[in-house]
């Protein structure tokens, strides 16, 4: 029976008058324009790696771990645009830096259809990476202001998702074009693939100019009423909003165990996600010892990786919202997934019959796919801890565990998962099980953190509110 009762408060929400209203309006709004800002992020992101394997390795004339290298001069790109990103969106609206960003990537994007060799590519996409930088640490800032706890794992999943569609459509818009344009105007397939990416762009960017809300705070939206507006800032803790200016904040955000807690976890967790981020299962079978694939299936059949990992963020973030933001219980299934699926590849890699051990690698890197549930729902976590921080504090603590990630990401890529050493990255496995037992580890001592913050908070808010009380009966 209490399972039945918890099912339904959790399908039936208990709104104010107007409320469900407004939620349906920035569900409208808001998600719309963040799913598809970050579904045309991962195109152009992840066309990189289709395009690898659709031809652009041998005109380009790509040699050893270059794919790595132009991978790190991206995320060295990300790294240098992550915490100046969201310092931005304190004083200029998001309405405006959103929509720039955006059109600023997608043309760099259709510049890379230009290229001639490998050192252009990783020019552009050093500047690409810093003006995407934005998009996901920006997009969980923006949700953590405007959603409740109870809404928010649900919102930060589906927006997580909508990444990982594209990186899922990707392969099949890269499939089509290779068919339908390949040397259409003496340009290869793969020259299209940036260009077509680009162009999607484009009308995305002016949805968010038109549309986009900015924070409950600073909103001018047309379609929110001046009763919306108000409840909108009410649905969420009042606090501080400081300039982030000041030696005051620089001094406690480096020294928070809140700023360093988060950023070790995800810089733990982001490395789990190094089979399906650096796309290990297409290098796997452009690599294979034994069977050749065609440039269709070398795009096709990783797509399952990132559906797999839909259906998973879905499912984590929708069940932890419904288990009260247990958020961490994410992280003991990454890491029994991270042990398994890595031991399970370095057996296929020691079979005599490679052909034969091919479905377990599949099947291990589609498993692999369930770790992106971790996006999500750590960041998640981390607005659900800091929702009576200052609202800076909050954003330099999210763009600071994105940096964090994508510093060591930079280099663990080349080390580990150089291109030279596929199809079986050994080195990568035995890195990826000891991220994995590090993960469970961090999460548990995060999750005790966290939570006796929280019970000391509210411990101290139920005595503040008692001597309140009390002054008020005094005669």
């Amino acid at each position: 029976m209490a399972v039945k009762e918890r099912l339904r408060q959790y399908f039936h929400t208990e709104y104010q008058p107007g409320e469900r209203k407004l939620v349906r309006k920035i569900d409208f709004f808001i998600l719309t324009f963040c799913c598809l800002s970050y579904f045309t992020n991962y195109l152009d992101r992840t066309n990189l790696n289709n395009a690898y394997v659709s031809g652009m390795k041998e005109e380009l004339g790509f040699v050893g771990d270059q794919l790595n290298q132009v991978q790190a001069a991206f995320t060295a790109g990300y790294v240098v645009g992550q915490i100046p990103a969201n310092l931005s969106l304190h004083y200029v609206r998001p309405r405006i830096f959103f929509p720039v960003c955006m059109v600023v990537w997608a043309a760099l994007t259709m510049v890379t259809a230009s290229v001639h060799n490998p050192q252009s590519v990783a020019a552009i996409r050093f500047f690409q990476g810093i003006f995407e930088a934005t998009t996901f640490v920006g997009t969980h800032y923006i949700l953590g202001s405007w959603y409740t706890e109870r809404e928010l794992g649900k919102r930060s999943g589906i927006f997580t998702s909508s990444g990982l569609a594209g990186t899922l459509i990707g392969g099949y818009i890269q499939t089509g074009i290779q068919t339908n344009l390949h040397q259409r105007n003496g340009l290869s397939g793969w020259r299209w693939l940036f260009i077509i990416d680009g162009l999607i762009t484009i009308p995305v960017a002016i949805y968010g100019f038109l549309l986009f809300p900015d924070t409950p705070a600073t909103t001018k939206a047309f379609y929110l009423t001046e009763a919306e507006k108000t409840l909108a800032v009410s649905r969420v803790p009042e606090v501080e909003d400081r300039s982030p200016w000041s030696w005051r904040f620089f001094r406690r955000t480096v020294t928070s165990k809140f700023f360093w807690g988060f950023m070790v976890l995800w810089i733990i967790a982001g490395e789990t996600e190094s089979f399906g981020a650096n796309g290990l299962l297409a290098l796997y079978m452009k690599s294979h010892p034994t069977i050749k694939y065609s440039i269709a299936q070398l795009n096709n059949y990783p797509t399952g990786v990132p559906a797999v990992g839909i259906i998973s963020t879905l499912f984590w973030a929708t069940l932890t919202d419904f288990l009260n933001g247990k958020r961490y219980l994410v992280g003991y299934f990454i890491g029994l997934t991270g042990v398994v699926t890595s031991a399970l590849i370095l057996a296929a890699s020691h079979a005599e019959d490679k052909t034969a051990s091919t479905p377990m690698v599949f099947g291990a890197y589609y498993w692999a796919g369930t770790v992106y549930a971790c996006q999500a729902t750590f960041f998640a976590w981390a607005n659900d801890a800091l929702r009576y921080e200052e609202q800076m504090f909050r954003a330099i603590v999210l763009a600071g565990m994105n940096l964090g990630s994508n510093v060591i990401n930079a280099w663990w890529v080349i080390v580990f998962y150089g291109a030279s050493t596929a199809p079986w990255f050994t080195r990568g496995m035995w890195a990826m099980i000891a991220v994995s037992i590090a993960l469970v580890i961090w999460t548990a001592g995060l999750s005790f953190f966290t939570s006796r913050h929280e019970k000391m908070r509210k411990q101290e808010h139920n005595v503040d509110g008692l001597q309140s009380r009390s002054k008020d009966e005094l005669p």
